[in-house]
């Protein structure tokens, strides 16, 4: 019952044309074929595989991740929390994308500005204007998507490679889980009604909308969930300035330290190990888990697993699984 050699050549004839999967090139062969019998779509798609016509698709990487966020709201700039506001159009075509970064305490409404994209650049000269204000925050409350977070070890992007240089801890919420910073969510449900429909004309007409909102938010509107108080009256600046100065990384004595060459990798005895380019030229610190095993930390995140079978750093969640759990670093 093997497929012919004349039905296998047809078959990669018609593979070189039209670049098809098994499931078109088995329409093809049975137009050209009627009444005949042809080989079944996972065969061809098997054809097709021994003679190297298939490419095996690549995994996407999915990185590990830390888990709800825990930490207790106990006051002003513990957490701050960031989103991206879906983007819409306005009148003049162009699309906006609301920056809004709000403190999870008092709800003060810190920024609400349109972007023109999720982009680095801007979100972190929106950020510095909000630091040299109101000083830093402990921690930074986002989802996973980009600039906040990537798929590199640690979920780590530049900007919240940013933040921990500044002192401040980045903390992701899980993926597909909106109601983990439910009340950032609550405040856009609010932002759209009131400040996006309709869109305004332009960049500056919709920013003007946006600090009309952020004021009537902040200073008018009472808050249920504040005891009908305003977010205004319960926020107060951070006592912890900015300093644009980055404050270096350090690492308690006991750890072995190697900085991240510009290519993304490190020297363990002798061995190239990748660890991230967004690290690049940063120190990280290797402490030792057991024989033949290291913690790999930047700063106070946890990257992952150094094993030395095989010089590559694990982070999904099972893969090692030991028997002593680290406390955080402080």
């Amino acid at each position: 019952h093997a497929t012919s050699p004349a039905v296998i050549r047809e078959i990669l004839q018609l593979r070189r044309a039209w670049h098809w999967g098994a499931r078109k090139l088995h329409e093809l062969l049975a137009e050209a074929h009627p009444g005949e019998p042809m080989p079944a779509i996972p065969t061809i798609h098997r054809i097709l595989v021994r003679h190297g016509r298939v490419r095996r698709r690549r995994r996407s990487q999915v990185r590990a991740h830390p888990g709800q966020p825990q930490t207790p709201i106990t006051g002003p700039n513990v957490v701050w929390s960031v989103d991206f506001k879906g983007q819409f159009k306005l009148g003049n075509g162009r699309y906006c994308y609301p920056l809004t970064i709000q403190d999870a305490y008092s709800r003060y409404l810190l920024a609400c500005d349109g972007l023109k994209g999720p982009l680095l650049q801007p979100t972190q000269q929106v950020f510095r204007r909000l630091f040299r204000t109101y000083g830093l925050p402990e921690r930074i409350r986002s989802d996973n998507g980009q600039p906040f977070a990537s798929c590199a070890l640690g979920r780590l992007s530049q900007l919240s490679v940013w933040w921990l240089r500044l002192g401040i801890r980045p903390q992701l919420i899980e993926p597909a889980s909106p109601h983990q910073n439910g009340r950032h969510e609550r405040m856009h449900k609010d932002l759209k009604a009131e400040a996006t429909r309709p869109a305004a004309s332009s960049f500056g007409a919709q920013q003007r909308r946006f600090d009309h909102f952020r004021r009537t938010f902040n200073e008018v509107r009472p808050h249920e969930a504040l005891h009908q108080r305003r977010p205004a009256a319960l926020y107060t600046p951070s006592d912890r300035p900015y300093l644009p100065q980055l404050q270096p990384i350090t690492y308690p004595e006991h750890f072995e330290i190697r900085r991240v060459s510009t290519n993304g990798g490190i020297r363990w005895q002798k061995r190239w190990v990748n660890v991230s380019h967004i690290l690049a030229t940063l120190p990280v610190g290797l402490e030792p888990l057991a024989s033949g095993t290291w913690n790999v930390f930047f700063g106070p995140v946890h990257l992952g697993w150094l094993d030395e079978r095989d010089y590559r750093i694990h982070d999904h969640r099972g893969r090692l699984k030991r028997e002593h759990h680290l406390s955080p670093i402080r």
